[in-house]
């Protein structure tokens, strides 16, 4: 069963994308899953993006690698899919780019992204409390909530401070 997700500094980052996909390669294990090399490229790629990536972007770099021959945007997709349904990356739907979940082995979560419109840097939110009030305001109207999506957009600290 996967672990609970207590992760709550909003700055952490993947720093080491070997490192995240041998995480991701464990959790597959623990879980019946199967990380295809395919798989295993794209997340690495996305782990060491530093930064949100689109599936264009990443086919460029899959195509780029040794032995990739001539990757289609198909099986790119394909991968991003599997990777989206369990838990390993997030999309980020105002921007259509990507971000590794930097919780392997947690369940599935929603939680809410901070994007810096200028450096594109992504910052995950990890605060329940955000989600359970979308989700709870949601259930009072009657609402069924299956997703959460939830984005701001503005200017990181860094970015904020060179405009002043």
């Amino acid at each position: 069963m996967a672990k609970p997700h207590t992760c709550t500094d909003p700055k952490h980052h993947v720093h080491d994308a070997q490192g995240f996909v041998a995480a991701v390669e464990r959790a597959c294990g623990e879980r019946g899953l199967r990380l295809t090399d395919i798989r295993a490229r794209v997340l690495g790629l996305i782990a060491d993006a530093g930064q949100p990536i689109k599936a264009y972007d990443l086919l460029d770099k899959v195509r780029d690698g040794e032995g990739a021959g001539a990757a289609a945007p198909p099986t790119v997709y394909r991968a991003l899919d599997f990777l989206l349904a369990n838990g390993f990356i997030h999309k980020l739907e105002s921007i259509n780019a990507f971000v590794a979940c930097h919780h392997p082995n947690a369940a599935q979560h929603s939680v809410p992204f901070l994007i810096c419109n200028r450096c594109h840097a992504a910052t995950e939110l990890e605060d329940a409390s955000i989600v359970a009030t979308l989700d709870a305001a949601a259930r009072k109207l009657g609402f069924a909530p299956q997703a959460q999506t939830l984005e701001v957009h503005g200017l990181c600290a860094r970015c904020a401070d060179s405009v002043g």
